[in-house]
């Protein structure tokens, strides 16, 4: 029997306007009512969750930061798992070369190292992969770009991080040159120490190896007393694949899931924009309430 269900959020539990449509909110909710415990697996640090989920009167458990950073229903921080100072010098070294903005992610701010100038641009090029037929001025009107802009923090060099002390959980690189990008994964994955993943394919998100959403979810289950086949998750990208490839008891990817992660799940649920957490969810409450 299903007794956890832990969901992906970008892709996933929202939908393509970055929302949690109603029938999904209601879902989750007839959920917790039937005993179930709800969890989000995301990305995304603590604060940038909460923006998304605000208004949903979600009671739930938060794994984010994909996996660095895990939060009881009371929002209090029982384990992490920063990327160290010297692994953060590891990877920037490995990094700054390349024509690429560096994210430094933390439980708060996001740590762009350059000029003001700089920074400003990569935020409008990153605003842009996603919303291309906006113009540069247009974008920067957006609420998306003054948010992102406000929760940015620009410092002029690592050690300007470093003396910051700020743990950070997850470095995040950005560019539409995919080429680029996969040179540098194949450069990063020389390093045992760390995990890379994606959200997109235009992304890279660079944690330590032991911040990862798959293993964080299992140790962090059995710590409440539940085991593996009492979970179902579910996902769309390639950070979601440590998920949804560990023998949960029941591992869903959405319609709109990247092959990889279709492949590696049990089954297959309709998209976000379908309400495809929802249509899951009611599925198995209908077939666990014949079973009971």
């Amino acid at each position: 029997m299903i007794k956890v269900i832990a969901s992906d959020m970008d892709g996933t539990l929202l939908n393509s306007e970055h929302k949690v449509a109603p029938e999904t909110i209601a879902a989750v909710k007839e959920a917790c009512d039937a005993g179930i415990r709800f969890m989000i697996a995301t990305g995304r640090n603590f604060p940038g969750a909460m923006t998304e989920l605000e208004g949903c009167g979600f009671v739930c458990d938060y794994i984010v930061g994909s996996g660095a950073e895990v939060r009881d229903p009371e929002k209090r921080v029982v384990q992490s798992k920063a990327v160290s100072p010297k692994l953060c010098r590891e990877i920037y070294d490995q990094v700054k070369d390349f024509p690429i903005s560096i994210i430094f992610t933390t439980d708060g701010a996001d740590y762009r190292v350059g000029k003001q100038e700089e920074v400003e641009e990569s935020l409008i090029r990153q605003i842009q992969e996603f919303h291309m037929n906006l113009s540069r001025d247009e974008i920067i009107e957006t609420p998306l770009y003054k948010r992102m802009k406000e929760k940015t923090k620009i410092v002029p060099d690592l050690d300007a991080l470093e003396r910051d002390g700020a743990p950070v959980y997850k470095v995040f690189l950005f560019n539409g040159d995919l080429d680029m990008l996969d040179r540098i994964r194949r450069r990063l994955e020389e390093n045992p120490d760390i995990a890379i993943a994606s959200s997109f394919i235009s992304n890279l998100e660079i944690t330590d190896v032991k911040a990862q959403k798959g293993p964080v979810l299992k140790k962090y289950i059995e710590s409440l007393g539940y085991n593996m086949d009492e979970v179902m998750v579910f996902g769309d990208s390639l950070n979601d694949l440590s998920m949804l490839s560990m023998d949960f008891g029941a591992t869903v990817a959405m319609e709109n899931a990247v092959p990889e992660v279709k492949r590696a799940a049990k089954y297959i649920t309709k998209s976000n924009d379908e309400n495809g957490v929802a249509y899951a969810i009611r599925e198995l409450l209908r077939y666990q309430k014949k079973e009971g």
